[in-house]
């Protein structure tokens, strides 16, 4: 009976358990609250499961259905689906929050209990995102989960928190009003809030661009894109460390995802049309913003233009319009999750210990922290497209893809492995090689347990993905063929019509 809910469930889990959290934890049961929200993160994580496990894969079409009435008045509905995109994704989600609890364990001491439930809401609301197909259900879990984060950098964040947390909610909040907008239209043209009869509804051509461009700035906002990818680094560097795993891990990728179910179905023509402009912007990113991450001083500054480098691979691979770049971009939103995840993970382990971001703050970590050193070693070369990691794959992809459809397309994304390597390993080697740098560095310990743990699991499913990614595109193989065939059909209306 459970398993005709299961998207319920792990849409309503971890919610319920944030809100459990906040009623019972408190700071004077600090230990409590915290095995509570672990509890509640893990149970989260174990609901979503099901979805891996009996997904169908050689069906592209939507699985797990719950529809219901919501709004009965407005044709609103309370309908889930998902689909071979959908579940790696929701999985990411749900394994990001055991790992934000743990992050979080001993670093947090105050408000402990409002802290774990947020991330905890968060999660739920993330999870509704990508499995509504109701466009109204949508956009409620869209904008919702603006909250928990607002308040997790506005609360837990550094000296600048307001600032970042303010310029974080206002681009996020305008990009999506202009996506409210184009689903009012398209309810008053097929009479539904369904997402399913969007794909199908004909349009024309100059209706089909603005419609693709109120979608674009909801979800170029959220990826982000160049030049829209402003308020990225500063929310980054002012979120606590499971803020900026979150946001990098599983925020980021609700853009990419959003682009697959709405902007590129629902206007195919003008995706086509204007895909020259998003591969452009794309390469833009790839290439420009890893020269900015050159000349970072902040490692998570460094990690946050490095983020925005790596998903200009996921528009890249969308806009090239093949099976190969599409699932090479759907592995590199699961990859970056991890190895982004990873990295903000390692930068807070350093921060926990001494306090500062700044590269220049230390120098020679790896003869106090050798272990610790060896993960972050792997990671930064998971991050610089290392073959048999994860990072190397997806990437991969995209660029043979890449060379089918422009030799120079191809070239200008390569580029990203030198200069992926480039910063990543200049970061390496001042933070961990040479000599201690100072006698704070020569009094660091290596990795705890909890620590070592964290990191041990996403180092292996960094290599898991990376040595066998058929994990991933197995299951989104058939997906990625029905889209692309929806997407080669024109939707422009007969000269009749």
């Amino acid at each position: 009976m459970l398993a005709n809910y299961t998207l319920s469930l792990s849409i309503w889990v971890p919610i319920l358990a944030g809100l459990l959290v906040l009623a019972a934890g408190n700071d004077s049961r600090a230990s409590m609250t915290r095995w509570l929200a672990l509890l509640g993160g893990i149970a989260g994580f174990l609901v979503t499961l099901p979805l891996y496990f009996q997904f169908n894969i050689a069906e592209g079409g939507f699985q797990f259905q719950e529809a219901t009435y919501w709004i009965p008045a407005f044709q609103i509905y309370y309908h889930l689906g998902v689909d071979g995109i959908s579940v790696p994704l929701i999985l990411l989600t749900s394994f990001t929050t055991v790992i934000c609890i743990i992050a979080s364990w001993e670093v947090i001491k105050k408000s402990i209990a409002q802290y774990m439930a947020c991330f905890l809401i968060m999660s739920g609301l993330m999870i509704g995102v990508f499995s509504a197909l109701d466009s109204i259900l949508y956009y409620v879990f869209w904008e919702s989960m603006l909250i928990p984060m607002f308040l997790v950098i506005g609360k837990w964040g550094g000296q600048n928190r307001v600032y970042a947390t303010i310029k974080f909610f206002l681009y996020t909040l305008l990009g999506s009003l202009l996506m409210l907008v184009a689903f009012i239209y398209l309810f008053h043209k097929t009479g539904s809030f369904n997402i399913v009869k969007y794909h199908d509804v004909v349009l024309p051509l100059n209706v089909q661009i603005f419609i693709f461009i109120a979608f674009f700035m909801a979800f170029a906002v959220k990826i982000p894109m160049w030049p829209l990818h402003t308020w990225l680094p500063d929310a980054h560097v002012e979120a606590p460390t499971a803020g900026s795993v979150v946001l990098a891990a599983v925020m980021l990728k609700l853009g990419g995802y959003s682009f697959l179910r709405f902007a590129m179905p629902i206007a195919p023509d003008a995706s086509h049309y204007l895909s020259g402009y998003m591969i452009a912007l794309s390469l833009i990113a790839i290439l420009y913003i890893a020269l900015v991450a050159l000349v970072q001083k902040d490692m998570k500054k460094l990690i946050a233009y490095s983020s925005i480098s790596h998903m200009g691979f996921v528009t890249l691979g969308f806009f090239l319009f093949s099976q190969l770049g599409l699932e090479g971009a759907i592995v590199q939103m699961i990859s970056h999750g991890f190895i982004s995840a990873a990295m903000f993970l390692c930068v807070g382990v350093l921060y926990d210990r001494m306090h500062s971001r700044e590269i220049a703050s230390y120098g020679g970590v790896a003869n106090t922290m050798p272990v610790f050193a060896a993960f972050a070693v792997f990671f930064a070369m998971a991050n610089s497209g290392l073959p048999g990691t994860s990072g190397f794959v997806g990437e991969f992809m995209v660029i043979l893809a890449s060379v089918e459809y422009d030799f120079w397309v191809a070239f200008i994304a390569a580029t990203t492995l030198i200069f992926g390597a480039s910063y990543t390993l200049w970061m390496v080697k001042r933070v961990f090689y040479g000599e201690a740098a100072n006698k704070k560095v020569a009094a660091l310990k290596d990795l705890t347990r909890r620590e070592f743990a964290m990191l041990g699991v996403l180092a292996a499913l960094t290599l898991g993905i990376g040595v066998y990614p058929q994990v991933i595109t197995g299951m989104t193989q058939a997906t990625s063929e029905r889209f692309l065939n929806h997407m080669t059909t024109s939707k422009l209306p007969s000269v009749g019509m």
